[in-house]
């Protein structure tokens, strides 16, 4: 999996926007970002309820983790091949 930063300048300074690429990148990673967002979203709500987190609370941080890693695994998985067909 490719993590492409993005700079708030580019290499010759006329632009702050992100390059077509760029977006196509962070457009393919999405899945990703969303996933670990609902993990995230889960996990503070088990933090907060503390002691009192219920069964349900900690299933939906188990479902959220299971979710990054196929979403994660699906990324790794794809060829050039693929890319081109979606």
């Amino acid at each position: 999996m490719t993590i492409i930063h993005l700079s708030a300048v580019d290499g010759d300074g006329d632009s702050d926007e992100p390059t077509a690429a760029e977006l196509a990148a962070i457009e393919q990673e999405m899945p990703l970002i969303e996933a670990e967002l609902d993990l995230l979203t889960a996990q503070i709500a088990v933090i907060s309820a503390g002691p009192d987190a219920s069964v349900l609370d900690t299933r939906r941080v188990r479902r959220a983790e299971r979710r990054v890693l196929d979403v994660t695994r699906r990324i790794a998985n794809r060829t050039p091949e693929t890319e081109d067909a979606a």
